[in-house]
């Protein structure tokens, strides 16, 4: 499931900070930084949806992601592909490179990863 972007943004600070306090969390953002309450719904609403959990402190609360990165954008990816390319690799991957501008570098770069992946023979 794709979270809306405010949730994925409060995702990604915890990714980063692995795990951290509110204040932690509040410090990530670029100024003007949210309000305190709507920093409060949006990691109930996560911790809702069992994307992140914490442990109490005393009074505070330590919150931690139950949800890694890869899975998370792995699952946006298969969501997207399924949704909107008709679980198509081949559509996605026509319309990524050509609606995207990629340069030629980005390409070779992108063939040397895949070539790569296939060397390796782990194909999950």
């Amino acid at each position: 499931m794709s979270l809306p972007k405010s949730e994925e943004e409060i995702m990604k600070h915890l990714w980063k900070l692995k795990k951290g306090f509110f204040k932690d969390i509040k410090n990530e953002y670029p100024d003007p930084k949210p309000a305190t309450t709507t920093i409060n719904t949006l990691l109930k609403r996560l911790i809702d949806k069992e994307y992140i959990s914490y442990r109490v402190y005393g009074n505070s609360r330590e919150y931690y992601p139950l949800v890694s990165k890869d899975t998370y954008f792995s699952n946006f990816f298969k969501k997207l592909i399924s949704t909107h390319f008709d679980d198509s690799i081949e559509q996605f991957g026509s319309f990524f490179t050509k609606a995207s501008n990629i340069s030629e570098d980005d390409l070779k770069t992108l063939h040397r990863i895949v070539d790569n992946k296939l060397r390796e023979g782990n194909h999950d």
